[in-house]
């Protein structure tokens, strides 16, 4: 049995879409145009590749799209006080600020300071809060565990009611969150992690498996349970000697050649979770600027 690809792109592109329209009418009903911000510190290019693609996205789905470029030098002052003018702009809906910050820049107090009904990123406490305690239509949900679900249930409807998920990893970030919207779709919640013992026993159990530990192609075939859904969170840049000379490769956190063969859905590193990601914080937007707007949200 080979598993069938579970294909983000094409799944992030019908989310896109929807975004697109969703967007597209509020301006046409109201005359409220979608407005997003992102700010980014400093010159790490796989920070300036990813707000290039969130940008360019913002501009496909027809959102104002306003980038602050900073210097590498900026003050934690200068920082806040720019978050400030973003909270206070009428304009703007979404406020994302690009991790990780330059060293000498503590971003927790930054990511707290944005305002939580415009926090697209969904990191604020609050909004962390709201998906702890099951309020999914209050907050906003981190986009990268959001974009997950919609992969889950796009391969098992809304309701997981009877299934057993496994989460390895316990991240603020991913893990914790991404248990959160399993147990509110009623699936079985087991978050394991490096302490667990005997993880592959964890695993095997699971209806669901979803890995995020940053760890390439840890998990293995016989950790899957046959016809299990396989969600590969990681992203982990390997040697490819292979390619030539001082090549590498993206693999994920899930040995994806050997798991396909058991798995019965499983998403690709690259082309599964990463287009959600984006794709999330489109519709992270768009919700905000309908709330703000007293517009009924739409749903993705």
């Amino acid at each position: 049995m080979v598993a069938k690809k579970i294909d983000g792109k094409q799944i992030a592109a019908s989310v896109i879409r929807a975004v697109k329209a969703s967007a597209a009418a509020l301006e046409r009903d109201t005359g409220v145009k979608t407005g997003l911000a992102v700010v980014i510190v400093g010159n790490d290019p796989a920070s300036h590749a990813y707000v290039g693609a969130k940008r360019r996205m913002a501009e496909e789905c027809a959102f104002k799209s306003v980038q602050h470029t900073l210097a590498m030098e900026t003050t934690q002052e200068e920082l806040a006080s720019l978050v400030e003018t973003l909270n206070v702009d009428e304009s703007l809906h979404g406020i994302l600020v690009q991790l990780p910050l330059p060293n000498h820049l503590s971003s927790d107090p930054i990511i707290q300071s944005i305002l939580p009904e415009k926090d697209v990123d969904g990191l604020h406490v609050v909004n962390a809060g709201k998906v702890a305690t099951g309020d999914l239509d209050g907050g906003l949900v981190s986009c990268t565990p959001a974009g997950a679900m919609v992969l889950v249930k796009h391969k098992h409807g809304n309701d997981l009611s009877g299934l057993n998920a496994v989460v390895v990893g316990r991240s603020n970030l991913f893990g914790k969150p991404m248990a959160q919207l399993l147990l509110a779709a009623n699936a079985t919640v087991t978050i394991a992690h490096s302490r667990t013992k005997d993880l592959p026993v964890a695993c095997r159990n699971a209806d669901i498996l979803v890995a995020a530990v940053g760890r390439a192609e840890m998990v293995r075939a016989d950790w899957v349970k046959p016809g299990a859904t396989v969600i590969d969170v990681g992203i982990n840049r390997i040697a490819a000697p292979e390619n030539g000379e001082g090549k590498s490769r993206l693999v994920g956190d899930v040995a994806f050649a050997e798991c396909a063969e058991v798995a019965g859905g499983i998403t690709p590193v690259p082309g599964g979770v990463g287009p959600m990601t984006i794709a999330m914080l489109m519709a992270n937007t768009v919700v905000a600027a309908h709330r703000k707007a007293g517009k009924p949200a739409p749903k993705f």
